[in-house]
């Protein structure tokens, strides 16, 4: 049914006033039931007062069923992969290092990679045996074990004259978001089909092409499991939090899940709070947190695990002392929700060396080395085809295509040379996360002109995914008094469709524990580049099964 589906006949034909009556239950169901962000403020009261409901779409959108199973599938190789990067630390070493690697001239990825690596140095970031006056001693620091929450995004690829695929936009291992409100949408979506029957307007509009997300459970499970490895009583999850979030409802749900399931409490913290309030024990490494609402009597709370929903960005550590706070969490006993060595695993630079020959046999065949968790060439092949064909500014000739090795010459290097050829084709993707950083299109020129050469490391190239053309939707969003602020905006759009995943690894067996544990879609109108949800540029959204 997939290759014969009509993407341009999406959305099915409404009247005005059953537009405006599923508009009326939409907002309505999500202002119920917690599909909400905080309302624009400067600054955000600290005790909130209001909220709206977050950007949505009123249809699910169609999605080819076979390829959302191979999302799911593939996402369990997925999870063993970058939990396999994380624990090579030569390999990230050479990657995304200061010496030779992407940290050389990106400051952000140095300034943690540097930071990481003095803690290895003094013995901080994994367990290691040592000797003392003849007697051989165990250093009790640091915390062997890290703990993954991911998504893999993927965008629907239709070249012409050829069968639909997925294509993976890139793999997320920081802060993943969005898995309580993508939960939320798509019971949205579902309550709109049995309230409403989207008045008959399409034959796909039935239970069985909704599939279930329990995105929730899965990702508060692998919480969870990593409080439960760390097996202290009385301890709690540090959330560490951005100033001023807008999509704490997201982060709370995720909470109350954790409470109400497994009896976990949590704590909240910005690095500015905890730059005050943490500490490390420095003869267990055992991370308290001192200044909290809710202290215990002993006037200090232990942390089992530190999941990090702040630290992906620069603007994260706006002073130095905020780098020394992440460090200082990094050299704890408790569990990372990521490691710094997990974020960075989850670089573009990364990305783009997967690509290439050998790589993923070599963190996936190799039954020697690991033992457990051993793909098969199927599981392989069906990874390797969700990747586009991506470069480095700075690459040299012989690492590329032999069409392009053939049209050596000038002074420019291959890699810029090809991006600028290829101008309206690729999209340019620097070291970061959360949306808002690529470069596409008619701006790649210019860009590539201002570009320092020695800064050329730091980005990679990425062909452009060609989405299915004339899909359609109505998107819906708040943040303002004016009524017209609700009226559904009918447009093109392209959606994509993240899974998500964790893995909790590292012990001394290198075993993976891991799973895959739902799903999100975003949408955003199809003229627009970029596509987060927080920046503003995509709505939430579910899946229709075609």
């Amino acid at each position: 049914m997939a290759s014969t589906f009509d993407f341009a006949s999406w959305p099915p034909s409404l009247t005005v006033d059953q537009l405006e009556n599923l508009t009326l239950y939409a907002t309505s169901y999500a202002l119920s039931h917690g599909a909400l962000y905080l309302p624009p403020a400067e600054p955000q009261p600290t005790v909130p007062s209001a909220a709206i409901h977050a950007p949505i779409s009123l249809f699910p959108s169609p999605f080819p069923r076979q390829l959302y199973e191979q999302g799911r599938r593939i996402q369990r190789t997925y999870n063993v992969l970058y939990s396999r990067i994380a624990m090579d630390t030569e390999f990230l070493d050479k990657i995304m290092g200061a010496e030779e690697g992407v940290g050389k001239v990106d400051d952000f990825i140095g300034q943690l990679w540097r930071g990481w690596k003095k803690l290895r140095d003094a013995g901080l970031a994994q367990v290691r045996p040592f000797s003392r006056e003849g007697t051989v001693m165990r250093l009790i620091s640091g915390q062997p074990l890290h703990l993954g929450l991911f998504r893999s995004d993927y965008l629907l690829h239709a070249p012409r004259n050829e069968p639909l695929s997925i294509k993976q936009v890139e793999f997320n291992t920081i802060s993943v978001s969005f898995g309580g409100l993508s939960q939320k949408t798509s019971e949205l979506h579902r309550y709109l089909l049995a309230a409403t029957d989207y008045y008959n307007s399409s034959s796909y509009l039935k239970p069985d092409n909704f599939p279930s997300n329990d995105s929730i459970a899965g990702l508060a499970q692998g919480l969870a499991e990593a409080h439960k490895a760390y097996d202290v009583e009385g301890s709690r999850i540090l959330f560490v939090v951005q100033s001023g979030e807008r999509n704490v409802f997201d982060q709370r749900l995720l909470e109350y899940e954790l409470l109400e399931k497994h009896s976990i409490r949590i704590i909240r913290q910005t690095f500015s709070e905890l730059a005050l309030s943490a500490s490390v024990d420095p003869s267990t490494c055992v991370l308290r947190i001192a200044r909290s609402p809710d202290l215990q009597p002993s006037g200090s709370i232990e942390i089992s695990t530190v999941y990090f929903r702040a630290g992906y960005m620069p603007h994260d550590y706006h002073t130095p002392a905020h780098y020394d706070t992440r460090f200082l969490l990094e050299s704890s006993k408790a569990i990372k929700c990521p490691t710094i060595a997990l974020q960075l695993a989850g670089g573009k630079k990364v990305q783009e060396v997967l690509t290439q020959a050998g790589m993923l046999e070599r963190f996936l065949s190799d039954e020697k080395k690991y033992g457990k968790n051993i793909a098969s060439m199927q599981d392989i092949d069906e990874l390797r085809a969700s990747f586009m064909g991506m470069w480095v500014l700075d690459v040299s000739e012989d690492l590329l295509t032999p069409d392009y090795a053939a049209q050596a010459a000038g002074s420019e290097e291959f890699g810029v040379r090809k991006a600028r050829d290829l101008a309206q084709s690729p999209v340019l993707k620097p070291q970061r996360e959360g949306g808002g950083n690529n470069v596409y299109k008619e701006s790649i020129p210019g860009f590539l002109d201002a570009l320092a050469p020695q800064e050329r490391q730091a980005w990679i190239a990425m062909e452009l995914i060609d989405a299915p053309e004339n899909a359609g939707n109505y998107l819906v969003r708040a943040g303002s008094t004016d009524s017209q602020s609700q009226t559904p905006v009918k447009t093109d759009v392209v959606s994509e469709l993240g899974i998500f995943g964790w893995a909790l690894f590292g012990g001394p067996d290198k075993s993976i524990d891991e799973r895959e544990v739902g799903w999100l879609v975003r949408t955003k109108g199809k003229d627009i580049n970029e596509g987060g949800v927080a920046t503003g540029f995509s709505v939430l959204d579910s899946l229709l099964l075609v």
